[in-house]
């Protein structure tokens, strides 16, 4: 491997830690007459990344490399396909981009504590017409959704992605119909709240179980619960907390320490390289998904855990056997909130943000309609009536940060989710004794083994069929809701 090639991949990958750290600090203690500062701080390093990428040099760099074993083949790979990428954007629309990322934000916070839509839609139209330039930058065979969509999950076209998705509501709404037929488990946490300091003591009680490295991460608190940090020996984690809904912190925090073990689980001989990271956004999500609901939403889990839990709360749980509480955990009702939804419904708020997406790049939805656009889609898909912007289009971050093509790799991440958890379950048979006894190492380490230490060296799609035996598959998935929700609802 040419040094210098080499000496550049590991300075824009530091480049891109620095990213991360600021982008963490700016959704959890950034002052908030800061956040112009930010904005130009953020526009500064991604222009520098991006001018360091597109520089003449590393296009001779690669065209002389000669990658030598499996490692370096894909490290060249991984690189000039983002170099190719990144040449085609200009640097001008790279830093019009980071700016408008941070007024976004900031006008998103602004608008979602106001429950006022319209405070934030001339940032995402703003952040709507830059993602349309940069797609066709990108260039795309007249659908600009697929070159967005790319850079979440490479190799995936709206022409494959739009079956998947349709099947899944297919599939899905006659099993939510059948539950909601079912008497509803009565609600346990009606009218009582739980001290969010001890919520907070628990959480982080989770992620010790669950194996994540403290002394190479950190969890901290944020508005929307997500992952960040420059690399696998500094992984940030944020989760929120409310008294009235406890669960939100306990299943925030097992998803995102899902996506931290990944993080930290990255071969180390792959450090500050191209391979360091994972394949595509949808596998990223398998791991918090199956984390958060495969593992945290199960009975062997919560034989073990429940009684942590009781201890803690006495005053709100005293009394209450596991079943009733297997069963709040496990509650499916259709709800606003994607974030808090069910493991069953879960999909139905991807369908309707994907569609969403899709007509606003289409040109076929105006910014200023979305949030008509949204209820309407939410009553159609969920039969439910928004009552106001925060629970309904100013829920997500993602928009604004300009994310549009993300949202699609939650129901990818479930899809392999599922996969993974079969051929995991098949390689080791005990596994659910070992989670009933508290002990998380054997499906930390099997999911290490098959998935994070591999990092970028396949495609997704590749990683998931070598460890499972088969690729993008629903069956998966829909067996196991069935085979569950039938026990714990009798239909």
């Amino acid at each position: 491997m040419n040094p210098h090639l080499l000496t550049r991949m590991q300075e824009l990958r530091d480049l891109s830690g620095l990213v991360g750290l600021a982008s963490w600090d700016q959704e959890t203690y950034l002052p908030r007459k800061a956040e112009a500062l930010r904005a130009s701080q953020l526009a500064t390093i991604q222009g520098l990344y991006h001018e360091r990428l597109v520089d003449p040099r590393v296009g001779d760099w690669l065209d002389a490399a000669r990658p030598e074993g499996r490692d370096e083949v894909a490290m060249v790979r991984v690189f000039r396909h983002e170099r190719e990428r990144a040449l085609k954007v200009p640097g001008a629309l790279v830093k019009a981009l980071a700016e408008a990322q941070s007024k976004g934000l900031s006008a998103w916070r602004e608008a979602r504590a106001h429950r006022d839509y319209a405070r934030f839609e001339p940032a995402l139209r703003a952040l709507l017409a830059l993602r349309r330039e940069q797609a066709d930058a990108w260039g795309h065979g007249g659908e600009r959704y697929d070159a967005l969509l790319e850079g979440f999950e490479p190799g995936m076209r709206v022409a494959r992605l739009s079956p998947v998705l349709t099947a899944l509501r297919q599939k899905l709404t006659p099993l939510v119909q059948a539950i909601e037929a079912r008497a509803p488990p009565r609600r346990l946490f009606e009218g009582k709240t739980f001290d969010p300091e001890a919520q907070w003591a628990f959480t982080l009680e989770l992620l010790d179980a669950m194996g994540f490295d403290s002394e190479a991460g950190r969890q901290d608190r944020s508005t929307h619960p997500f992952t960040g940090g420059t690399g696998p020996t500094d992984v940030r984690l944020t989760t929120r907390l409310f008294p009235e809904l406890p669960l939100s912190s306990v299943f925030s925090t097992i998803h995102e320490g899902g996506h931290g073990l990944y993080e930290q689980g990255f071969d180390a001989a792959h450090a500050r390289t191209p391979l360091a990271q994972a394949p595509s956004m949808g596998l990223h999500e398998s791991q918090s998904r199956l984390w958060e609901n495969i593992v945290g939403r199960s009975r062997g889990f919560w034989q073990h855990f429940y009684p942590r839990y009781q201890r803690r709360f006495s005053a709100q749980l005293d009394g209450v056997p596991l079943d009733d509480f297997l069963r709040e955990v496990n509650r499916v009702e259709r709800s606003f909130i994607r974030v808090e939804a069910d493991e069953v419904t879960y999909n139905l708020h991807i369908v309707l943000r994907y569609e969403l997406e899709l007509r606003l790049l289409r040109g076929a939805l105006d910014p200023k309609d979305l949030s008509d656009a949204w209820n309407e889609q939410t009553k159609a898909l969920l039969g439910l009536t928004v009552s106001h912007p925060g629970e309904g289009v100013l829920q997500d971050i993602h928009w604004a940060w300009g994310e549009f093509g993300y949202f699609p790799t939650y129901a990818l991440g479930n899809l392999y989710s599922a996969s993974l958890w079969r051929a995991l379950r098949a390689a080791l048979p005990d596994v659910d004794d070992a989670v009933a006894a508290g002990d998380l190492a054997p499906v930390r380490g099997w999911l290490r083994a098959h998935v994070h230490r591999h990092g970028f060296l396949d495609d997704a799609e590749t990683v998931v069929r070598n460890a499972t035996g088969a690729g993008l598959t629903d069956e998966d998935f829909i067996s196991y809701l069935q085979v569950k929700y039938a026990a714990l609802y009798g239909i």
